[in-house]
């Protein structure tokens, strides 16, 4: 029973991981990685205090924010629904538009590294272009409203009287004891 539902799984995140967009972000991890290990070299503990820590804060954020991109991109695949695609891919746009803030914090407090930034900026904005693409396989009549107004495909309104409320649902129908 479970053995089958643990291939279906390994299938499906076999085939997310052969995406280039989820290749692509598997790439900034390990520049991110990199660039983090090296702010923790020896080097810049001559540095003073506040700007090593502002060095350690950067990496730690460009880190994190490096991290993030490929689960929400196995969550927007997972989904089935638009609105919830498309939250998944805010948060990864948001990471990755971070990542350019947190290289520059990096650069500005002193990283000698700078060609690990500039291969990693160019990672993100050939990210960004499979990224693009990617979205726009997304379904936008698989929605339901989103209330909030955000996520909602174009021509869709979170105030909009939703279709499914005229289908008649009699509980009894479902729960006969």
């Amino acid at each position: 029973m479970f053995d089958d539902d643990d291939e279906n799984h390994r299938e499906s995140y076999e085939s997310i991981r052969k995406m280039p967009v989820y290749q692509k972000g598997m790439e900034i991890l390990q520049l991110a990685n990199k660039i983090a290990e090296l702010v923790s070299d020896e080097e810049y503990d001559k540095l003073p205090e506040a700007e090593r820590s502002a060095l350690q804060h950067h990496a730690q954020y460009l880190r994190s924010n490096a991290m993030l991109i490929n689960p929400k991109i196995a969550g927007a695949v997972g989904a089935d629904l638009y609105d919830l695609k498309m939250e998944n891919a805010a948060i990864i746009r948001k990471a990755a538009r971070e990542i350019f803030t947190d290289s520059t914090g990096l650069k500005m407090y002193g990283f000698k590294h700078l060609e690990y930034l500039e291969l990693l900026r160019n990672e993100v904005d050939q990210f960004r272009i499979l990224f693009a693409e990617w979205v726009k396989t997304f379904d936008p009549w698989n929605h339901i409203i989103d209330r909030w107004g955000l996520f909602n495909p174009p021509g869709v309104n979170y105030d909009d009287k939703d279709p499914d409320d005229d289908i008649p649902f009699n509980p009894e129908d479902f729960f006969n004891d």
